[in-house]
């Protein structure tokens, strides 16, 4: 409590400058203060937060990684704090210039990162959004304790506190590139099997892979990666095939001159989940969440 006491809007705002800034000059400017009033302010969050927080460089003061850490709450408390003094808790995208942070698997952020780009420039060409990958289950905790503003995955039951609704549904297919001298736009489960894998082993983002009913063991592998992405660019230059998110396949088919084949053998449904906080109404993060709900 004595922290909180201590923590004033002035001194969020200051903090927020000068992760944008880097210079107290700017910042004073921007904030119509003294350069020797932000200096102050600086003093005070250093101490609070007991960190040096910007430590000087040539090009001006950059930030730590406790103040990189900080950035994304501090955001969201000083726009909780605009929406709480607007008029019936309403948030302008037009005006914000809150930065939003997300988790989500790499073929949900492949797929609807472009569209999602596209909305902030045009509704809210101020503002701007992070992905991040992580693991399966530290998303939840941050998106407890503030951290994040949307957590996208394989959620369909979230802890209390969370709320998960079901953003889309996809399914597996097989990829290979145009050429190929055995896969000519279709493939059955036998040569699924002989011929070589690229396998995105993506169980840290997004729960698990394809299951086929068969054991893992069954196919035969190539190459293991971490990324659906890294996969399709090496099966687009070689003559291995690769199983991955249907949509995906399809989004980059072209680009990366791919055959997309429905394999009937593929039987398991993604389906893919948003979750966000239950609780207290955050306008600006309703509002993202519909971005992304569109965007997909």
């Amino acid at each position: 409590m004595n922290n909180i006491r201590r923590l004033d809007g002035g001194l969020l705002l200051v903090f927020r400058g000068m992760l944008r800034r880097g210079q107290t000059t700017a910042v004073a400017r921007e904030l119509g203060l003294s350069q020797s009033a932000v200096s102050h302010a600086l003093t005070r969050l250093r101490d609070l937060f007991d960190d040096p927080l910007f430590i000087r460089r040539p090009r001006g003061l950059e930030p730590t990684r406790r103040a990189l850490e900080l950035g994304p709450r501090i955001e969201a408390l000083l726009d909780l704090a605009g929406a709480t003094l607007a008029r019936a808790g309403r948030f302008d995208p037009a005006r914000s210039e809150r930065r939003f942070t997300l988790v989500a698997p790499e073929f949900v952020s492949a797929l609807a990162g472009a569209n999602l780009v596209t909305a902030f420039r045009k509704l809210a060409p101020q503002a701007s959004f992070s992905v991040m990958f992580q693991s399966r289950h530290s998303p939840l905790d941050a998106l407890r304790r503030g951290e994040l503003d949307v957590a996208i995955g394989r959620y369909p039951t979230v802890p209390p506190g969370l709320v998960s609704a079901l953003l889309f549904e996809d399914r597996y297919c097989v990829v290979a590139r145009r050429g190929h001298p055995t896969v000519k736009g279709r493939i059955g489960y036998a040569a699924w099997c002989k011929t070589g894998h690229v396998f995105a082993d993506t169980s840290l983002e997004d729960g698990s892979g394809p299951s086929t009913g068969r054991e893992i063991r069954d196919i035969a592998f190539v190459a293991t990666v971490q990324r659906w992405l890294t996969a399709l660019v090496m099966v687009s230059a070689s003559d291995a095939i690769a199983t991955c998110p249907l949509r995906l396949a399809q989004s980059q088919a072209k680009v990366l001159g791919l055959q997309v084949i429905k394999a009937p053998f593929l039987q398991d449904r993604i389906q893919v989940h948003a979750v966000h906080r239950d609780g207290a109404p955050d306008p600006g993060a309703a509002w993202f969440l519909e971005q992304i709900r569109k965007a997909v």
